[in-house]
């Protein structure tokens, strides 16, 4: 595999980061991967896991001299971390970030970014509802896409390396606008976690009336549907916070869905429901022949 970036930094030690260092060094895509995080514990267990080559006690440190420089940070604060970092920043050195959202973002990275330095966000769409610098492995992105969302001065040749960086992880790679990247996220991945939290909360209240029945006999479409429930709460309250108009705009139609259904239910139109499982069974074989998932049973599964 021919090496991409000499020095890559990561911001963030959480599991798309530690997934990107174990990918890196499986296929030698990176020279020296230095690595940060803002909590001395994170810090510590990446030293005792051996992740990264270096793991850095300050900002500074970590993207001086670095090629690629990571943002793995919740997308509340990409701004923030893209200022503390911008006067340690090399001239030639690409900035991107593996956020849920874009156009907040490059709203609050991009004035921060300094003459000379490229800025490229991204988002890989892989992932598991496991946290923390010890959830990483090598395999996370193989076959799994990374949209590359350019921005207006995101230059070609900054863009076409970090895509063949994330060819060199294993990712599919597309690129799209910010809009529609956002648009499009909020049907494919942040609806279905708010509807999951949703669920959750509504059997919690039900675990309170029968005394932990729903949960103790949790049928097998209830642990699979929830098991994104798990996954990380700051990283998703500031997704929602962040991408607040496609969200609305998705949970609008929706509640459209949710309505036309439980009038077919009240009305015992069966031929509503029936054709309406049907189609929407054609779209779940559609993720299975793109490979994005099998048809096994993996309830309880650890990844």
């Amino acid at each position: 595999m021919t090496r991409i970036y000499d020095r890559v930094a990561l911001i963030g030690l959480g599991l798309i980061a530690s997934s990107m260092f174990w990918a890196m060094k499986r296929n030698d895509v990176a020279g020296h991967v230095t690595g940060f995080a803002r909590s001395a514990e994170t810090r510590d267990t990446a030293r005792r896991i051996g992740l990264c080559d270096t793991v850095c006690d300050s900002l500074a440190d970590a993207v001086n001299d670095a090629d690629l420089i990571v943002l793995a940070v919740p997308v509340g604060v990409m701004g923030q971390v893209a200022a503390e970092i911008a006067p340690h920043l090399k001239p030639g050195a690409t900035v991107t970030d593996v956020g849920s959202v874009k156009r907040q973002v490059i709203t609050d990275v991009s004035p921060h970014i300094p003459d000379g330095v490229h800025f490229v966000p991204g988002h890989p769409l892989a992932g598991t509802e496991h946290s923390g610098p010890e959830s990483g492995f090598a395999s996370l992105f193989d076959n799994r896409w990374c949209l590359i969302v350019p921005t207006e001065d995101s230059t070609p040749d900054a863009v076409d390396r970090l895509m063949r960086y994330w060819q060199a992880l294993g990712s599919n790679v597309d690129t799209m606008e910010p809009d529609h990247h956002d648009l499009v996220l909020s049907v494919t991945s942040h609806c279905p976690h708010l509807i999951a939290y949703t669920m959750v909360g509504v059997a919690d209240d039900l675990r309170r009336v029968t005394d932990s029945e729903v949960i103790k006999y949790s049928a097998a479409g209830f642990r699979d549907f929830t098991r994104i429930a798990a996954s990380d709460p700051t990283m998703w309250r500031d997704v929602f916070l962040t991408n607040k108009d496609a969200t609305l705009e998705i949970l609008g139609r929706f509640t459209e869905e949710l309505f036309a259904l439980q009038r077919a239910i009240r009305q015992g139109d069966g031929d509503f429901l029936h054709d309406y499982f049907t189609r929407t069974r054609a779209i779940r074989r559609g993720i299975i022949e793109a490979g994005q998932d099998t048809d096994a049973p993996n309830f309880g599964r650890t990844r």
